[in-house]
């Protein structure tokens, strides 16, 4: 094609595009689901999980004001414009005492993904007992040294920046063992630290009480989200089969709901697999949420919802991402 021709096609070639593209904006508008997991003020937050309480009115003041904020189990098929879902993964307690006064006070629903292992406990999650034990200002042994039949290694840990990569190292592996593996090495972590559980504190989970107050407030959805947060991908169709089914029997005996949306730990591609989605759909969910970018649109499978995590952003920038993703 000549210089000429070139010019003159591509304007149209544009135009079209913009044709076809808001074409299928109104037959299929997309839904953009986001990832939240903690609202509240942390002195240390490595994996940035926790979006600060003035953060997120903002947000959610935003999402009001230009979107439908949509509930993640309803039938979206009906939906006539770009539309937006809230979800949190985890369960941590700041969920009901921090991140619930918010929506109320805009109010937006969102979907609360729990975990039931930690409930009622003071128990970590096992993210956070790596950060306790390796990020914080402590004297460490000059180097870790964990013990497993396939992933064992040495680390040096004599400065900060050796401690982040162990803390790394260790995040990374941690997502491919079941969960028994995984309590023995941060077994061996603890030993090697010389460190007593102090107990969860500003990290703790929910407690019975505050589980029921949130699954009693008409903005809040319960979702299931395994009991010990393991990846599935990295457990046997037996193991996969206990957290699913378990973590669902768990919620909805301790909320007197119907549990019927759930959320794969991590989520990525790689953290969960065919057998995931076949043990979610005998379970009687009718969505399951992953941890891939992307938008929802009617021929999205629902056992596999992309989802876009929201970090601890301000205004300008989530506004921006916001655009981008929608």
């Amino acid at each position: 094609m000549n210089r000429w021709a070139y010019r003159t096609v591509l304007p149209t070639y544009r135009l079209l595009q913009r044709v076809k593209n808001a074409t299928t904006r109104l037959i299929d508008p997309p839904v953009v689901v986001l990832l939240y997991h903690r609202v509240t003020d942390l002195p240390s937050d490595p994996d940035m999980l926790a979006v600060s309480p003035d953060n997120f009115h903002r947000h959610l003041a935003y999402l009001k004001d230009r979107f439908p904020v949509v509930r993640l189990e309803d039938d979206w098929s009906v939906l006539r414009e770009p539309s937006v879902a809230i979800t949190f993964d985890d369960g941590y307690a700041d969920n009901v005492l921090e991140a619930l006064p918010i929506l109320d006070g805009v109010g937006v629903p969102a979907t609360f993904f729990i975990s039931t292992g930690n409930i009622g406990t003071d128990n970590e999650f096992w993210w956070d007992q790596l950060e306790r034990i390796l990020l914080r200002d402590v004297s460490l042994p000059a180097s870790f040294s964990l013990m497993d039949r396939q992933y064992s290694r040495a680390w040096p840990t004599e400065t900060m920046a050796q401690r982040q990569a162990l803390y790394v190292d260790l995040n990374a592996l941690a997502q491919k063992v079941e969960t028994e593996r995984l309590e023995y090495w941060l077994e061996q972590l603890s030993r090697w630290a010389g460190q007593e559980n102090p107990g969860a504190g500003l990290n703790r989970s929910l407690t019975e009480n505050e589980l029921q107050r949130l699954a009693r407030n008409p903005w809040a959805t319960i979702g299931a989200h395994t009991v010990s947060h393991a990846a599935l991908s990295a457990l046997s169709e037996k193991q996969q089969r206990y957290e699913i089914f378990t973590s669902k029997a768990v919620l909805e005996e301790q909320t007197g709901t119907k549990i019927n949306v759930f959320s794969y730990p991590f989520g990525n591609r790689k953290h969960y697999n065919r057998t995931s989605i076949n043990l979610c759909r005998e379970a009687g969910f009718v969505k399951s949420a992953a941890n891939f970018p992307g938008q929802v649109h009617r021929w999205t499978d629902p056992y596999q919802l992309p989802r876009r995590i929201v970090r601890n952003w301000d205004l300008d920038t989530f506004v921006t991402n916001m655009k981008y993703w929608i």
